[in-house]
């Protein structure tokens, strides 16, 4: 079982007052998603932007330019690019910290990663499904065992308010942290922050 403090990205917000509760919860990394198909796209920066957790801005398959026009408007300190990106475009945006999402299914999905090791700070490993994201559901995160690469990782894919547990128990060395989204909302886009906060502090008792 880990015992070290995990990160905590919560992706998908919207809201003023939303992302200012889910900032009080003192986590980590929040993400503001800017693809249009999403049905938690910000299709302008919201009125207030997290001030004590990094800013993520998720794009799928954006061109390079309006990321980097988006990127310095909201002053963000990571892109997470969820698409088929190229390792040659992540390298264009190495301004940024780069965390680059792949959809898992099998071990056999892992080798893909090799190519992005030089230019990403970050994986994020989510569950393959028809949306680029948010489907709600898990993979199972064992076949992250085969995974010996030196990028440290995301787990992403379905963790909900009842995971903590699981969270805690699954253990990988290059597992820095965890993103969570659609099983802690009130509807897309608006979180729960009592669930949120009952997580963390489940999550910490767990991994003690």
């Amino acid at each position: 079982m880990t015992t070290h403090k995990r990160l905590i990205k919560v992706c998908g917000m919207r809201h003023e007052a939303n992302i200012r509760a889910v900032e009080a919860l003192g986590i980590d990394m929040m993400g503001f998603i800017f693809w249009p198909g999403s049905s938690r796209c910000v299709s302008s920066p919201p009125a207030y932007l997290p001030e004590r957790c990094r800013r993520v801005g998720v794009f799928v398959d954006e061109d390079a330019d309006r990321v980097r026009r988006i990127a310095d408007a909201c002053a963000l300190d990571c892109v997470q690019l969820h698409g088929r990106e190229t390792p040659d475009y992540c390298a264009r945006l190495s301004a940024y910290t780069v965390i680059k999402a792949f959809s898992i299914a099998t071990a056999a999905d892992l080798p893909q990663t090799d190519a992005y090791a030089d230019v990403a700070s970050y994986f994020l490993f989510d569950t393959k499904g028809r949306s680029a994201g948010g489907n709600g559901t898990k993979f199972d995160w064992e076949v992250l065992q085969a995974y010996t690469g030196s990028t440290p990782f995301l787990l992403s894919g379905g963790i909900g308010p009842d995971d903590a547990a699981a969270v805690s128990a699954f253990s990988h060395p290059r597992c820095v942290g965890i993103d969570i989204n659609s099983r802690f909302e009130l509807r897309p886009g608006l979180k729960d922050t009592a669930a949120i906060a009952a997580f963390i502090d489940r999550l910490a008792h767990a991994s003690r």
